[in-house]
C-alpha cells in the first residue's frame, strides 16, 4: 500500500491505496495550511482505510517544481516517515502528475504551472501502454520561448495567469484543462510507481531534496545581498 502526496501547489493532495482504482484521496486548500494540515490529512486517510503506517510499502511524493514552502513541507514529512518507518521513497515531477490525470494513450501532454515573474514551469510527456516518455523535461520558460522550443501538444493541462496561458492556447490550438481536472492529484502518483518512466525510487533519502524549479524570493534576495549561495540550500531545475 502506498501513501502519496503532492504539495507543489496551493492545493495539497493526499492519497492512500494500492492501485489506480483502490484509492482514497483528500485535499488541503491553501498553501499556508500545508504544514499544519498535512499530517492530520494522512491520519484521516489511514483511519478511513483502517490501516496503519506499518501497512505501507512506501511514500510516493511529487518533488516539484512548484511552491518552495509546499515542497519543503512535503519533503520533510515524507523523509521523516521513510526514515523512521523504513519505507521506500518514490518521486515524480508534479507536472508529470498533472499530465497523468488527463493523458490518453499515445497523446503528447504539455503540463504547465505558474512560475511567477512572467514565466511558466513546463514539461511534456507521452503516455503509452509501455510507460511514460519524457519528451520535454521540467523547465522554466517564458510562454513565447516555450512555444518556439516545445513540440505542439495534443493536450494542454495546468494553471497559470490568463496572460501566460492564452498565447500557449493559441499556439497549440488546444484549450487548457484547468483544475480541478488539471490539478496534480496524488492518486496518479500511486499509479506512476508502477509505470516504466514514471516515478523513480530515491535510494539516498537523507541527502535528497525536492526540485524547486527556481529559488524562493527570500533566497534570491539573501544570495544577492551576500554574493554567495544560501547555506543549506538545495534543489534546482530538473
Amino acid at each position: 500500500m502506498w501513501l502519496a502526496f503532492d504539495t507543489a501547489t496551493d492545493r495539497a493532495s493526499v492519497a492512500l491505496g494500492t492501485g489506480e482504482t483502490d484509492i482514497v484521496e483528500t485535499e488541503v486548500a491553501g498553501s499556508r495550511r500545508h504544514a499544519a494540515a498535512l499530517l492530520p490529512a494522512v491520519e484521516d486517510l489511514l483511519l478511513r482505510r483502517g490501516v496503519g503506517l506499518g501497512d505501507l510499502r512506501g511514500i510516493a511524493l511529487a518533488d516539484g517544481p512548484g511552491s518552495f514552502t509546499g515542497l519543503r513541507v512535503g519533503a520533510s514529512v515524507a523523509k521523516a516517515l521513510v526514515q523512521t518507518r523504513g519505507l521506500e521513497l518514490w518521486t515524480a515531477p508534479s507536472l508529470m502528475v498533472r499530465a497523468a490525470g488527463v493523458a490518453t494513450d499515445g497523446a503528447l501532454v504539455l503540463a504547465l504551472a505558474d512560475a511567477l515573474r512572467g514565466d511558466v514551469y513546463a514539461a511534456a510527456y507521452r503516455f503509452t501502454r509501455g510507460g511514460v516518455e519524457t519528451v520535454l523535461a521540467p523547465t522554466v520558460r517564458r510562454p513565447e520561448v516555450l512555444a518556439a522550443e516545445a513540440p505542439v501538444p495534443d493536450l494542454l493541462v495546468g494553471e497559470a495567469p490568463p496572460a501566460l496561458v492564452e498565447p500557449l492556447e493559441r499556439w497549440s490550438g488546444r484549450a487548457m484543462v484547468r483544475p480541478p481536472a488539471g490539478a496534480p492529484h496524488a492518486r496518479w502518483l500511486i499509479a506512476l510507481t508502477a509505470r516504466p518512466g514514471g516515478a523513480c525510487r530515491v535510494e539516498a533519502v537523507a541527502g535528497w531534496e525536492p526540485v524547486y524549479g527556481r529559488p524562493a524570493e527570500a533566497q534570491v534576495r539573501w544570495e544577492i545581498t551576500h554574493g554567495r549561495p544560501l547555506p543549506g540550500s538545495a534543489g534546482g531545475s530538473r
